[in-house]
């Protein structure tokens, strides 16, 4: 049986360089991840790695409007998952925050991710090193804090706080974030259209 993907060829993760992207607000963030929605297809997993408050469900909520899918995406970390069905037809988003799990991939399949993955598009948050093995090809999103840039009385003042990130420009919170595409389904996809 095929999955959605074999109609990718074979490819590995230099076939598709890492792109880095300066984000300097939350609605930038958002923005990234609609970017991100118009790139995935029902099969991919995405796997989202940053500090807390780095960015990573504001990039995930972006990713929800992109997608045209049903429900407020917020943090899943009492929860664990969120499936968030498609409004349109598309994929559904299933957003999982596997910050408390520490069993890999054992404990991910009570979550039966294995099962919802041919069908929706699966973003995990903190799933390095444990969900992997979910699928050969994967998006890595690793939201970084920048470093460098205008500090003291020249720098912007803080706003209220969305997420963990500023809604306007903010000199320690501008976010680096590096996307690199690993495995055949991004082997030739062009993720500089996310540099937008």
């Amino acid at each position: 049986m095929g999955t959605p993907h074999d109609r990718y060829p074979a490819g590995t993760a230099e076939d598709a360089p890492a792109v880095r992207i300066t984000v300097r607000t939350a609605d930038r963030m958002q923005e990234l991840g609609r970017r991100l929605a118009a790139l995935l297809a029902p099969g991919d997993l995405v796997l989202l790695s940053g500090e807390l408050g780095a960015g990573k469900t504001t990039l995930t909520r972006g990713l929800g409007e992109g997608l045209n899918v049903r429900g407020a995406v917020t943090s899943p970390t009492f929860v664990i998952a969120r499936v968030h069905p498609s409004l349109t037809g598309g994929p559904a988003l299933v957003h999982v925050d596997a910050y408390r799990l520490g069993g890999g991939l054992d404990e991910m399949e009570d979550l039966d991710l294995d099962v919802s993955l041919p069908e929706s598009v699966v973003v995990v948050e903190w799933g390095e090193g444990k969900v992997e093995d979910l699928s050969e090809a994967r998006l890595q999103v690793v939201i970084s804090r920048a470093i460098g840039g205008p500090h003291g009385a020249d720098a912007p003042p803080a706003p209220a706080a969305v997420d963990g990130m500023d809604a306007a420009p903010l000199a320690d919170d501008v976010r680096e974030v590096t996307v690199t595409g690993v495995g055949p389904r991004w082997a030739q996809e062009d993720l500089t259209a996310l540099e937008g």
